[in-house]
């Protein structure tokens, strides 16, 4: 699976544009700063990912998928709120349950909460 800066810049390539050109069309962020979230080295928020994804055509799942930063804060505050939920990610790691599983399960869900 691609990281996150590798799939930006083969979606930047694929339009042909430079790192300029794609900051200039971002409004104001700056070549370097693209070129550090290409090389892993920075992670956009969540504001600047939308954007890319929009200046680039393609919808912002596509790159949330490829985003591997865990999400630590916002387990912390969760698990704080919600010791169960705490207790649930234990079991998950106990039972070494894949990404793979977790998908499915999610999937899942939001099947059964369309219906």
């Amino acid at each position: 699976m691609k990281t996150l800066g590798q799939k930006i810049r083969e979606l930047r390539e694929a339009k042909d544009l430079s790192l300029r050109e794609l900051a200039k069309k971002l409004g104001g962020l700056s070549a370097a700063f693209l070129s550090d979230i290409e090389l892993g080295r920075r992670y956009p928020s969540d504001e600047v990912l939308a954007k890319i994804a929009t200046v680039l055509g393609v919808p912002l799942e596509d790159l949330q998928k490829c985003d591997t930063r865990p999400p630590v804060e916002d387990l912390k505050r969760k698990a704080e709120s919600d010791p169960t939920f705490g207790f649930a990610l234990r079991k998950i790691v106990e039972k070494d349950i894949s990404a793979e599983e977790l998908m499915k399960f999610i999937e899942k869900k939001e099947k059964d909460d369309k219906k």
